[in-house]
């Protein structure tokens, strides 16, 4: 007994110093080339790594986050987010798999708004509206990439110089993106930009997650808690009507978790409208500071994703519109609802709608946000 308690207090012991070492251990990046666009441009792909947390590969294509391999409650490790085999996948991609979204994140109605008396009209790809910068945003977009040393220990940097009138927005916007693995492990993402016009700027990742692995079927056994009190309802085309409504008493109600699949069917238009989640909520707190945006667990591998971000929104979005047709890594296909998206972000349609968060970015400003996703287990 007394050497079965020494075993034990020896590995207490080990466990405790290896996430001591773990805690200052610093991140590390590979690159290596990743092939090349149809234009002839090189692509190359980084690899994060750094002890105690998820090793992350990020493509200087679009920003796309092509894998995230986190442990389960048994070790076993699995990629948690969808993606695509090669670049050939990315190039083709057109559900956004993990991409960075800009200039505009999310939907402005008719593609149309109004900034200091002047009408812009965007390019329209989504119905009657524009959706995540245009059909060439800036997922369609090769930045220019090095790697930086952080508080952390490396870091990648993305940059992307977006000129005036691209997708028909105005100004010239210098985007600046940065990957980095914290010392508590979460993956964080520092956006900043700059603009030497008036415009308007929303930028966002679009990364899905299953906790399962991708491929491993649908989400809807995830449990979802999100730390908002309202939503952001919408029209039939997904546009906000502007009313911030009570999650209270209706599906949207995520305040205590609970299963993603346990109301997605309910009868209700908000719903019907999404075909399932595809909504803004807005979050509590006070936009600018990092805090906890949302909290899932899939119970059967037991990994858990905590988001924390700046920004006062996030869009919540279960995948209704993955249809099998494209395959992953794994060689499964993406069925519907296969993975769920947790999208920092200022709300949409912003530029037309005065009651919300201001989007607008003027020349001496800068437009800056954190989003930190944070992968750990439950027994």
């Amino acid at each position: 007994m007394i050497h079965a308690r020494r075993s034990l207090l020896t590995l207490v012991v080990l466990s405790t110093l290896g996430a001591a070492m773990n805690a200052n251990a610093a991140t590390r990046i590979e690159r290596k080339p990743y092939g090349k666009t149809p234009s002839g441009d090189a692509v190359e792909l980084f690899t994060l790594t750094r002890a105690g947390a998820p090793t992350v590969s990020i493509t200087n294509y679009g920003g796309f986050i092509v894998a995230i391999l986190a442990p389960d409650r048994r070790g076993t490790v699995a990629d948690v987010t969808l993606g695509h085999p090669d670049l050939a996948g990315y190039l083709a991609d057109t559900n956004f798999l993990g991409c960075l979204v800009g200039r505009y994140a999310n939907r402005i109605a008719k593609g149309r708004f109004t900034l200091d008396g002047k009408a812009y009209a965007l390019a329209v790809n989504n119905g009657p509206n524009s959706l995540h910068g245009g059909p060439t945003g800036f997922q369609r977009r090769v930045w220019a990439a090095k790697v930086v040393s952080g508080p952390d220990g490396d870091a990648l940097e993305l940059v992307y110089v977006s000129r005036d009138g691209e997708e028909g927005y105005p100004g010239t916007l210098t985007a600046k993106v940065v990957y980095a693995l914290r010392s508590d492990g979460g993956l964080a993402i520092d956006y900043t930009a700059t603009t030497d016009a008036p415009t308007v700027v929303n930028l966002t990742n679009h990364a899905y997650f299953n906790l399962a692995g991708e491929g491993a079927g649908d989400v809807l056994g995830h449990e979802m808690q999100i730390e908002a009190d309202a939503f952001t309802p919408v029209d039939a085309t997904l546009i906000p009507t502007g009313e911030r409504r009570p999650v209270a008493g209706t599906p949207f109600d995520f305040r205590k978790p609970a299963a993603i699949g346990a109301r997605i069917d309910a009868a209700d238009d908000q719903l019907k409208a999404g075909g399932g989640y595809d909504h803004n909520y807005v979050l509590r707190g006070t936009a600018g500071e990092l805090r906890l945006a949302a909290r899932v667990v899939e119970p059967k591998s037991g990994r858990v994703l905590e988001m924390r971000t700046t920004e006062p929104g996030v869009q919540f979005y279960s995948g209704n519109f993955l249809d099998g047709s494209v395959k992953g890594p794994s060689g499964r296909p993406y069925v519907k609802r296969s993975g769920f998206c947790l999208e920092a972000q200022h709300f949409p349609d912003s530029p037309n709608q005065a009651s919300f968060p201001s989007v607008v970015l003027r020349p001496g400003q800068t437009y800056r946000q954190t989003t930190v996703y944070r992968f750990t287990v439950v027994p």
